[in-house]
């Protein structure tokens, strides 16, 4: 009887139900994409810079875990003196700059050593840089940009020319020379982070604890556990950035279903007084209120979630160098905060449904 009354209620009112349904999905879908995205790019990163194939990054004191937000401090001399310490295969200098359009990572390094570090790129097309106006690209960002061997593109307002495109994940997506990124940058001599490559991976926290001995103060990280730092507690702002958009997304929701549900219980005076006066209790009432709306919770979660996947998809398709990384944790949170928008939103105007009196709902027009 219950569920026949909210049904004949929501058919009865079809775009006041539609906006409802639309609003809780665009909350769902808020939360997924939004933080689908930050997770995504984050764990993106990580795995690019596992991808490099070191064992161990030097970085300088106080480096931050992200390698775009530090500056070139380390100096250059610092290669040789690292490798030659005790199980030290090989140590590739990388000078880390930042392109803010179009926005990408640049890693200036030395061919000869960044390959003996990871393994040499795979190329998909022409050869490395061998001018100072030369770079690599990868083949997500080459598809991104439509750029081919042979087209120039602006970076760091200079116009560099493509010479050779690779595969991805080889720790960036653009690569210069790195004196040629030293001197755009005006610091020469200086590094942003060493990649060390070590004769014998089984022990790689071992070898970082003789290094910290040697070079005290510095910043020395596990490369291949570095996808593993790549999360809320070693990213400043990361958890607090995705609580925030939870939270935007909930009082929405919340406001919505509080004005369609404020809406329905003033449109519905006269049949509330009419459920009343056949003995309807309180309880009936709010119970009944409560389940439209979680109702409507339900089905904008479900639309709401599939409809993330639509969207990341077409900005995937459009936009190939963007990361998303929609977990099953996030979903139940998003599913979470609908579900908590809908109670808390029907709270009050169930309320008020059960408190009104039968004859005054009767005489209202």
């Amino acid at each position: 009887m219950k569920w026949q009354i909210i049904f004949s209620g929501l058919r009865a009112r079809p775009v006041r139900t539609g906006v409802t349904i639309m609003a809780v999905s665009l909350q769902v879908a808020l939360i997924l994409v939004i933080v689908g995205l930050t997770t995504g790019t984050a764990n993106e990163i990580g795995k690019r810079i596992a991808g490099v194939g070191a064992d161990i990054m030097f970085q300088p004191p106080g480096a931050d875990v992200l390698l775009a937000a530090n500056g070139a401090t380390l100096k250059e001399s610092y290669g040789p003196q690292l490798a030659a310490k005790e199980g030290i295969q090989t140590v590739a200098p990388v000078h880390v700059k930042i392109s803010t359009a179009p926005l990408v990572n640049i890693f200036g390094i030395d061919p000869m050593s960044f390959d003996a570090v990871s393994g040499g790129f795979v190329y998909l097309d022409g050869k490395v840089f061998s001018d100072p106006d030369e770079i690599v690209i990868d083949d997500i960002f080459a598809r991104d940009k439509n750029l081919k061997v042979g087209d120039t593109i602006e970076l760091l307002k200079h116009t560099f020319k493509v010479s050779g495109i690779v595969q991805n994940g080889k720790g960036s997506r653009v690569f210069m020379g790195l004196k040629a990124a030293q001197d755009l940058n005006d610091t020469p001599g200086r590094v942003t982070v060493f990649f060390i490559k070590l004769k014998d991976s089984s022990n790689i926290d071992g070898s970082i604890e003789k290094l910290k001995e040697s070079f005290p103060g510095y910043e020395l990280r596990n490369v291949p556990e570095y996808e593993k730092l790549m999360n809320g507690t070693a990213i400043p702002g990361f958890d607090a950035f995705n609580a925030v958009v939870v939270f935007v997304a909930l009082c929405i929701g919340i406001l919505v279903i509080f004005l369609s549900m404020y809406t329905t219980i003033m449109e519905r005076t006269r049949e509330i007084g009419i459920l009343r006066s056949l003995g309807a209790s309180k309880m009936f009432i709010v119970t009944l209120i409560m389940k439209e709306s979680i109702l409507l919770c339900v089905i904008g979660v479900i639309l709401g979630t599939a409809g993330s996947y639509f969207i990341v998809n077409g900005a995937k398709s459009l936009y190939p160098t963007l990361a998303f990384l929609i977990g099953y944790k996030w979903m139940v949170n998003a599913a979470i905060s609908a579900m908590v928008s809908g109670v808390v939103g029907s709270l009050h105007p169930a309320l008020k449904a059960a408190s009104q009196d039968p004859v005054e709902a009767f005489a209202y027009e």
